[in-house]
């Protein structure tokens, strides 16, 4: 019983104390005009770090999205088009380290013949000795490429691209004129920027004139020596110049004369944004430029000319007074023999002179 009030006795003191504490008129809280209701709350500091961390991350989140910078389009750091097709490891990488050059965008038509292995790689050796950046587009004549080609061009040490050109037509004039075509209709797709040139792969070229074609601003044009096609002579065609402009044309083939621009399919080359931008040209700006398989043999040249320029005034001389021969035109035909296949024979040669023993 004792025990039992001397807890009463303790708890009482306590209960009556803490009802002083809160409603004694002489409480600092009463005398501020404060109740128990509106103490300010104070949150602990682990809250108020997390809450001072979002509300930065929020503001610092609303000055990145709103940069003016976030819509504008980065430029594209090469323009090589993205391909099935396998480009050279060891080209790309000297493209990419020369950005100061123009593109020199090399279209070459082949097919398949005795000699194709022979002239392909002589002009992929040729083509490799050019400073880059440089991009072959090869076209086969067919459903799709061959082996034997693809496996010269992942050899060669240049940046290419390794298309086919399949034709609907059973009977075609020049197939080079639809593997031109085609290699135009990548280029202008891909938007692919630099100087297009149309090199045949059993002509000759020499190194100075890749180096004249990037001082080409819009169209340049110069002379080429060439074999007839009876193969009896050599003979020259091509712009006559002085002072960088075109004066007129020399010309050794009068069933020739009737054209408008006395030039080589390996004589010219061209600006490719003149096939997407009309400002690159006044005249036909709406037309799309295309060779054309519709006219008279040896004239194919200058009607696809005549789509770019207007007139001699137009065209850069190449070099400057036209007075050296920079390539050679060999017309070399092997029509009627083919590769053999995968470039090795199938059977062992037997000696027509044996050793003696």
């Amino acid at each position: 019983m004792a025990s039992s009030v001397s807890v009463r006795r303790a708890s009482i003191p306590n209960s009556h104390h803490h009802h002083r504490s809160v409603s004694s008129p002489s409480s600092p809280l009463r005398a501020r005009g404060l109740t128990a209701g509106s103490i300010p709350y104070h949150p602990p500091l682990l809250l108020r770090l997390l809450l001072f961390f979002f509300a930065s991350g929020f503001v610092l989140g609303l000055t990145l999205f709103s940069s003016p910078y976030k819509h504008q389009p980065q430029p594209d750091p090469e323009p090589v088009i993205p391909s099935d097709d396998r480009l050279d490891q060891s080209a790309m990488k000297q493209f990419n380290h020369a950005p100061e050059h123009k593109l020199i965008i090399v279209v070459t038509p082949t097919y398949n013949r005795a000699a194709q292995a022979y002239f392909l790689h002589r002009l992929a050796q040729t083509l490799r000795l050019v400073p880059p950046p440089l991009l072959w587009i090869v076209v086969e004549m067919g459903s799709k490429t061959s082996t034997e080609t693809a496996s010269i061009l992942r050899r060669s040490g240049v940046m290419y691209r390794h298309i086919s050109c399949k034709h609907t037509s059973r009977e075609i004039k020049d197939r080079g004129v639809h593997q031109r075509n085609k290699a135009l209709d990548l280029i202008e797709y891909h938007r692919i920027e630099g100087i297009v040139y149309f090199a045949d792969d059993d002509n000759i070229y020499s190194l100075e004139l890749f180096d004249h074609l990037r001082d080409i601003r819009g169209f340049g044009t110069w002379p080429v020596a060439m074999l007839t096609h009876d193969k009896s002579k050599a003979i020259m065609e091509g712009p006559v110049c002085k002072d960088g402009q075109v004066l007129g044309w020399h010309t050794n083939e009068k069933s020739k004369r009737l054209r408008r621009f006395h030039v080589d399919m390996s004589g010219f080359a061209f600006n490719s944004t003149m096939l997407w931008d009309p400002d690159k040209r006044v005249h036909l700006a709406w037309n799309t430029i295309r060779q054309l398989d519709t006219v008279k043999e040896g004239f194919q040249e200058t009607t696809f000319i005549q789509q770019l320029v207007e007139d001699e005034t137009e065209m850069e001389a190449v070099p400057s007074d036209c007075a050296k021969i920079l390539n050679w035109h060999l017309h070399l035909d092997y029509r009627d023999e083919v590769y053999p296949k995968d470039w090795h024979l199938s059977d062992n040669l037997h000696p027509i002179v044996p050793l003696e023993q």
